[in-house]
């Protein structure tokens, strides 16, 4: 075999394959001892025909396509093993010389992942800050546990901030038409929480079951959805039931009912240590990201279209299925957000991400092979099994070679991007 590469561009090459006759030969006998057992030939027991007979007894046409195949496919491989080439797509192939069992020359375009230009990683520094958790965030934490430890006792007097009422709502613009996204039914609103836009919990203050009243509103110029920022609201409210929240005492009885805490003081402690640990991690995920995207900038190489395109795929179906979620259309969330059509959509936000996604990938693959990172079986195994215990109603799915390699590539991101951030950080 011989094998000519040609540069098409940083992410996409043509192999010429060249096929002489001593291999076209040793394809041929494979292909035939392949269908040795299938074949029948008179006289012979089922697979005992010799290897001369049995091709008497298929179509040449047939065989000669078989074995085409099979040489393409085999030598293929052997040439993209011996470069040791990254591919990233199946081939493009083009057979440009074919004489039977004789000569075989063949070009193969294939995306592959472009040469890296890494920049100097282990010039990278960064600093962790410090933190500190204040007792108005740990009274945060208690004043929240003590709402999930809380009863609700239905009341027939009028609304108040710290009741819930359950309500149906639903949106209208000025034109009378409804607003996508902006309805509910039966929906759990404490008043006073500032879960929805100002002013439509401070419109049902007063409010009692059976009441009905419309909520007149404009949505907050900054508001992350374009088409409903600065635009004119009004929300039909049914209250549908009213209910008094009474909170328990804030008290050593009520530590104790939560863990093994003899005391408030004890459950406050835990509490910090806890928020110390999580606000520790999200720091350190901020210079893990710094780091990540300092380095992708130092660094140089073609982005694969072809990569690009997966991940927008992905990102689109993950989103869609985040708005069948939601209970809104594509169509509909295109127009709350501006935009004209679902390509401007892609084009505008799916893109950047995905490019970012590749970038990321490119340069952590480089940087594992440079620091020469691995993941071994026990490592796979464990994490595994707390994602079977975790997910344990999608445990199965973990035993699918695509998810095992999927978590393999995972472990292996979390290895590299370790290794980047104590590099980055080390006095």
């Amino acid at each position: 075999m011989h094998t000519t590469r040609k540069d098409i561009s940083g992410t996409k090459i043509e192999l010429v394959i060249k096929v002489d006759s001593d291999e076209l030969a040793s394809v041929k006998q494979a292909t035939l001892t392949k269908k040795k057992s299938s074949v029948k030939a008179p006289g012979f027991r089922a697979g005992k025909a010799p290897l001369s007979v049995i091709e008497k007894q298929i179509d040449p046409s047939q065989l000669q396509g078989d074995v085409l195949q099979e040489a393409v496919n085999k030598h293929y491989q052997a040439a993209i093993e011996k470069d040791s080439i990254k591919v990233l797509s199946n081939p493009e192939v083009e057979i440009t010389k074919f004489v039977p069992f004789t000569e075989l020359e063949f070009k193969a375009k294939v995306d592959v992942m472009p040469s890296v230009k890494l920049g100097d990683y282990k010039k990278i520094k960064k600093t962790v800050n410090k933190v500190s958790v204040t007792e108005k965030e740990i009274q945060e934490v208690i004043d929240n546990l003590l709402s999930k430890s809380s009863k609700k006792q239905a009341v027939e007097r009028k609304a108040k901030n710290g009741d819930e009422v359950i309500i149906d709502f639903e949106g209208s613009n000025e034109k009378g038409e409804k607003v996508a996204g902006a309805s509910g039914k039966d929906y759990p609103l404490v008043l006073g929480s500032n879960s929805f836009i100002p002013g439509f919990e401070e419109g049902l203050v007063g409010l009692k079951k059976g009441d009905k009243k419309d909520v007149k509103l404009t949505f907050p110029k900054e508001y992350h959805a374009k088409q409903l920022a600065g635009t004119k609201i009004t929300f039909a409210v049914n209250v549908k039931e009213v209910n008094e929240v009474v909170l328990p005492e804030a008290d050593d009885k009520f530590a104790a009912s939560l863990g093994p805490f003899e005391t408030l003081a004890d459950l406050k402690k835990d509490i910090k240590t806890q928020l110390t640990e999580q606000k520790l991690s999200e720091e350190q995920n901020k210079v893990k990201d710094s780091i990540v995207e300092e380095l992708v900038k130092k660094s140089t190489f073609d982005m694969p279209e072809v990569l690009i395109s997966d991940q927008i795929a992905m990102l689109e179906h993950d989103f869609n299925q985040n708005l069948i979620y939601r209970g809104i259309t594509l169509p509909e969330y295109l127009k709350q957000e501006g935009y004209k059509d679902a390509d401007e959509w892609k084009a505008k936000d799916l893109k950047p991400q995905a490019e970012r996604r590749v970038s990321v990938g490119i340069i952590l693959a480089e940087v594992a092979d440079k620091e020469n990172l691995k993941v071994d079986e026990t490592e796979v195994a464990a994490r595994i099994a707390q994602y079977k215990t975790q997910y344990s109603s999608q445990a199965a799915e973990f035993d699918n070679p695509e998810m095992q390699r999927e978590v393999v590539s995972r472990l292996l991101t979390e290895k590299t991007v370790d290794r980047l951030f104590k590099l980055s950080t080390k006095k």
